[in-house]
């Protein structure tokens, strides 16, 4: 199932199929290794969802519900 960053509960796990959007924002997500096949994990959300914390690449990332909505990801599924 696909889903976007911004939508994501804490605890859920994806793998990113995609990133939209343009220009500088597009580079600047790239440019912290929000890429495709990258995997991540929802650690943290603020009160009002913005920003979150992200597991991406063995580092902690914090990104702004903007940002987050433009990441596309696969859901994993819990294993049981």
């Amino acid at each position: 199932m696909l889903k976007k960053l911004d939508e994501f509960q804490i605890g859920e796990t994806g793998l990113i199929k995609k990133v939209e959007g343009e220009g500088h924002l597009r580079r600047r997500l790239f440019d912290m290794g929000v890429t495709p096949g990258a995997k991540v994990y929802l650690r943290k959300k603020a009160p009002f969802g913005d920003p979150l914390e992200v597991t991406i690449r063995g580092y902690e990332l914090t990104l702004r519900k903007s940002e987050a909505c433009l990441v596309i990801l696969e859901v994993e599924e819990e294993q049981k």
